[in-house]
């Protein structure tokens, strides 16, 4: 209701001037109700917004904390976990070596058996038993080199006398077939024919694919396998 509607509603009960009088006051008081009630409402506003932010804050608060409390347990459990892989990473090493050298013993026991149909007549030698014959061919180095060699035997393959030089692994790779076919190397510039051989309990398909490609014979878990023929 505007002030002008109070004072027509008014005007024949009060006259003119009280009727004005009385709509100016009113109108007044009016507008002055409203501007309270419309103050009151955005305190209140405010109030609930302030409160709702502080609220909020807290939770971001609260949510970071636990935020930098998750990644220290996350960076201590990825430090954790480093040890523990490299503690297994050394027990693997540890296992392979006891492997390799049960298996070396037990070769060397049994190369008769184990390559009694590819090296007939076989006997098992030490590399120091041939020290005479290959000092005069070769270099001292290359004489420390093959002194190194896990295994050595004498036979006959094809009906042709043969030495069987090589290495013993639990895990053959690519530097046990290197040093068996080095050494077997070494053994024919002395004149002696050879061949080289890795004895192992397991192998990567690579692995023996580069065997293959070195001409070394490889022993894997009780089976000699087949040479590759061109």
């Amino acid at each position: 209701m505007d002030t002008l509607s109070i004072y027509e509603q008014f005007r024949a009960s009060l006259g003119e001037e009280k009727a004005k009088v009385f709509a100016q006051t009113l109108g007044t008081m009016i507008e002055e109700a409203k501007n309270a009630a419309t103050k009151d409402d955005l305190r209140s506003l405010r109030d609930a917004v302030d409160a709702n932010t502080a609220r909020v804050d807290a939770a971001l608060a609260t949510l970071a904390q636990r935020m930098v409390e998750l990644t220290a347990r996350v960076d201590t459990l990825a430090e954790r976990m480093d040890q523990l892989t490299a503690v297994v990473e050394k027990l693997a090493i540890r296992s392979d070596r006891h492997g390799t050298a049960l298996l070396e013993l037990k070769f060397r026991d049994r190369l008769p058996s184990y390559l009694g149909r590819y090296l007939r007549r076989a006997k098992v030698l030490q590399p120091a038993d041939l020290l005479d014959e290959v000092e005069a061919s070769l270099e001292s180095a290359e004489v420390d080199d093959f002194l190194r060699a896990d295994v050595l035997a004498h036979g006959t393959v094809d009906g042709e006398p043969t030495y069987v030089i090589g290495e013993v692994s639990y895990t053959a790779d690519a530097g046990d077939i290197e040093r068996a076919a080095r050494r077997a190397a070494l053994l024919r510039k002395a004149t002696l024919p050879a061949v080289g051989l890795v004895a192992c309990e397991a192998a990567r398909p690579e692995t023996l694919a580069y065997a293959r490609e070195q001409g070394v014979r490889v022993w894997l878990d009780g089976v000699l396998l087949a040479e590759r023929r061109e």
